[in-house]
């Protein structure tokens, strides 16, 4: 599967698996999006320390895996070419499938970039990953990342991105652009840490227009250029349903101005927001 089909939406699934109680609707929901043209999950070896692999392995039984583009995780202090193996093994076997399409560096760490990017070159070419990425990466340690041997090869940058944090839009998305290394972003409503994004009078308006939920609207605001892939957690099936249907949405310029109004373009370098 190639990444030109990967912009738009796809699941995310932090701190879901984590709880038992919540586990059918979690199941019902990951079914629900693959069965209703979601290609992509978003999973990683921090979230529930695996159990978020073990619940999406579970949710993927049945479904051809060749047609789902599996993204995955690993520490910061898993990034040796030995301790990167081990992840990945693990990972697989949480997951049930015996490659990833794409496998990221969670966040930066201490260890040398050369060694990361070494290890993860190996993985790949014995087709363990398809491809390799960063992920709350800012513009200088994409700079630096390019410096090392093979670190041109980056597929992915994935951060934080919403209508409250769209710091990446004044350097980093440019330089990503440039070197033709692509975006995800992650949390379009800013909830991984609790935080809500606030509800304008905008905001309103323009989903009382396209009698939508404002939820809705900030997701179509984040998938807007069509150029990017935006990753949204839902643990139930009607969340699943509410995120499909905002890739129907097209926001007008007008619409676009009044949420700009409210969440403005960045006009200098800011500090790369993660959570």
């Amino acid at each position: 599967m190639s990444f030109a089909k990967l912009t738009g939406l796809g699941i995310g699934t932090w701190n879901i698996g984590e709880d038992p109680k919540k586990k059918n609707d979690e199941i019902a929901a990951l079914h629900y999006g693959l069965d209703n043209g979601i290609n992509v999950i978003d999973t990683a070896e921090m979230y529930g320390e695996g159990k978020s692999e073990k619940l999406v392995g579970e949710a993927m039984k049945g479904y051809d895996r060749s047609k789902i583009y599996l993204i995955s995780k690993f520490y910061p202090y898993h990034a040796t070419p030995e301790l990167e193996r081990k992840s990945l093994e693990a990972s697989l076997k949480r997951l049930g499938t015996d490659y990833l399409d794409l496998y990221l560096l969670h966040w930066r760490g201490n260890h040398r970039l050369s060694d990361t990017v070494r290890g993860l070159q190996t993985l790949q070419k014995e087709g363990l990953i398809r491809k390799w990425g960063v992920s709350n990466f800012d513009t200088p340690d994409m700079k630096e990342l390019f410096t090392v041997p093979g670190g041109k090869e980056c597929f992915v940058n994935e951060d934080l991105y919403n209508l409250d944090h769209r710091g990446v839009e004044y350097d980093l998305f440019p330089w990503q652009q440039k070197h033709g290394v692509r975006f995800i972003g992650y949390s379009p409503f800013n909830s991984g840490n609790g935080d809500s994004i606030r509800v304008t009078q905008n905001l309103k308006v323009v989903a009382r227009d396209h009698g939508a939920t404002v939820h809705q609207i900030m997701l179509a605001w984040a998938m807007r250029s069509g150029r990017i892939l935006i990753l949204s957690k839902a643990g139930k099936v009607s969340h699943m349903k509410d995120n499909i249907a905002a890739q129907d949405i097209k926001l007008t310029e007008d619409e676009l101005r009044l949420i700009n109004a409210d969440f403005p373009q960045p006009t200098e370098k800011q500090s790369l927001d993660t959570i």
